[in-house]
């Protein structure tokens, strides 16, 4: 593995990496990096996605490193944990939005500190983001646009995130949606799926700009005609699942899909041009039994396997 850069010496190692990750982390050319984001500050129901990074690394060694699902073995790949973007973690719903602010936008900058002259599609460096709530997708995904003018970006989630704004915070997990199609250029395209709730003015946007998919089928069939050439990027929130199945999230919603349509999906971003990810919206200590985090830590699995693919 040829070292591009040292680790930033703001982030912190994670008390337990994801299990098979290399020893010695930085960032690596033809390699898959984790980053964890630990933040919920702007979280406007239940509170406790910032445990969410550390709580599936550390089930991580109580699962298999062969997905069944894919054919494929973690024991196959190299990938690095960086470890946790620098932030406090007493940032409550009683702290001042300023200091809230604050402390995201300390996060967000050493995440593109740490990436700074590294060319993600040159060196071909592939970002794996955990949070966290969905607020902390704006940083990975606004790096990807920089460098992939052409991306799609596959939404996967329960709400539409569309608000301009929530709460009084621009940068909310309310509004991440809405603030990275600020970004887009006219060949960026977005693909939602599992949408469930949301405003009456984000559902008649979606249904104008045609990127909400109302079938497994539709969603699927979207995802199969991408080329092979484009760029796949894929944020994915927890709260996708339904909560009979991952009980261990924030704002969850009934209604929502099980593990297999989510490895329906991966079976074809083996395919694509996956070029990164950002699974967000874990609250562990919601769910006492444990079994989210163990959810979630496969659902990282598998993307790491789909993100490992040689030659994309």
């Amino acid at each position: 593995m040829l070292s591009l850069k040292a680790i930033d010496s703001a982030l912190i190692k994670a008390a337990t990496p994801y299990e098979w990750s290399v020893e010695s982390p930085a960032v690596y050319a033809d390699t898959t990096h984790i980053v964890g984001f630990e933040f919920d500050g702007t979280a406007c129901f239940r509170k406790g996605t910032k445990h969410g990074p550390n709580a599936l690394r550390a089930v991580s060694d109580g699962i298999e490193s062969y997905s069944p699902y894919l054919d494929d073995d973690l024991d196959n790949y190299q990938f690095a944990d960086l470890g946790n973007l620098p932030i406090d973690l007493s940032i409550t719903e009683d702290s001042e939005h300023s200091h809230i602010e604050q402390e995201f936008q300390r996060a967000m900058d050493a995440f593109y500190r740490q990436f700074e002259g590294v060319s993600l599609v040159d060196d071909k460096v592939k970002i794996l983001t955990i949070g966290g709530e969905h607020s902390i997708s704006y940083a990975p995904i606004k790096r990807y646009l920089q460098e992939y003018p052409d991306m799609v970006l596959l939404h996967l989630d329960a709400h539409a995130d569309l608000r301009d704004g929530y709460l009084g915070y621009h940068y909310s997990h309310a509004s991440i949606i809405r603030r990275v199609v600020d970004l887009f250029g006219e060949q960026n395209q977005l693909v939602q799926y599992g949408i469930r709730s949301g405003t009456k003015e984000e559902y008649q946007w979606m249904h104008k700009q045609g990127t909400i998919k109302q079938s497994r089928a539709e969603f699927l069939d979207a995802v199969a005609s991408i080329p092979e050439d484009k760029p796949v990027y894929l944020t994915l929130d927890l709260d996708y699942f339904d909560p009979s199945f991952f009980p261990g999230t924030g704002t969850p919603e009934p209604g929502g899909e099980d593990f297999h349509s989510f490895v329906s999906l991966c079976k074809l971003l083996k395919t694509k041009r996956f070029v990164g990810c950002d699974v967000v919206e874990l609250s562990p200590e919601i769910d006492s039994t444990g079994n989210s985090d163990v959810f979630a830590a496969k659902v990282v699995r598998e993307l790491l396997l789909c993100l490992n693919q040689p030659n994309r």
